[in-house]
């Protein structure tokens, strides 16, 4: 798995389900919380640490899409892993569309059920890494004078030295000292990586 220390969070009303999972999920040395509803588990609330959900889609009062839906609703990104005993492909589009990992039938191979989980987990692994980036991104950014932004916003568009100084109506030599600055203050060598610190801020609202 790719983090031991995770939490699975299991959501379904079946006793039977709830305990086998319980008993497959710490057979492999992840931690687990078991909840008989979605409301119950939204009462408790996530941890601010890796963790994915593995819900099932029908269930009394609040159902699997609408669980997930009011996890959004709280700006919680976990990542879902929806099961069903009765299952159909609209379901599943519908599932998947909503952004769930994988939508896994009743009944499911316990591997089946571990890889998902696996590939959950490492979604969320992947978000927080993304996140990160963002933040230290947008802290640099946050650095830079407001000409090094504009400097830096023609060199990610492509554009020349001597374009940018024709757009900006300053010297090219001028041009050449920013670009110079704001590379050293965001920690970059070369253009790509100045890119990849632009998509980065897209993540979020730029610093003003």
């Amino acid at each position: 798995m790719s983090d031991p220390s995770a939490l699975v969070i299991v959501v379904d009303d079946d006793p039977l389900v709830c305990s086998a999972l319980d008993s497959l999920f710490r057979s492999v040395g992840l931690r687990t919380r078991v909840h008989a509803t979605a409301r119950e588990a939204l009462d408790v609330g996530l941890p601010d640490a890796a963790a994915c959900v593995v819900c099932d889609v029908r269930m009394p009062q609040v159902g699997g899409f609408e669980f997930q839906a009011a996890l959004e609703s709280q700006g919680s990104d976990v990542p879902v892993v929806f099961m069903t005993g009765h299952g159909d492909i609209p379901m599943s589009v519908r599932a998947m569309k909503a952004g769930a990992v994988d939508f896994l039938p009743k009944p499911f191979r316990d591997q089946d059920m571990l890889d998902a989980v696996n590939a959950a987990l490492e979604r969320w692994q992947g978000r927080r890494a993304a996140g990160a980036g963002a933040a230290v991104a947008r802290e640099r950014y946050g650095t830079l004078t407001r000409r090094e932004r504009e400097v830096m916003e023609g060199v990610v568009r492509g554009l020349l030295n001597k374009q940018i100084a024709a757009e900006l109506g300053i010297a090219e030599i001028t041009v050449k000292l920013h670009r110079s600055s704001l590379m050293r203050k965001l920690e970059v060598r070369r253009v790509p990586e100045l890119v990849r610190i632009a998509d980065a801020l897209t993540a979020g609202e730029r610093p003003t």
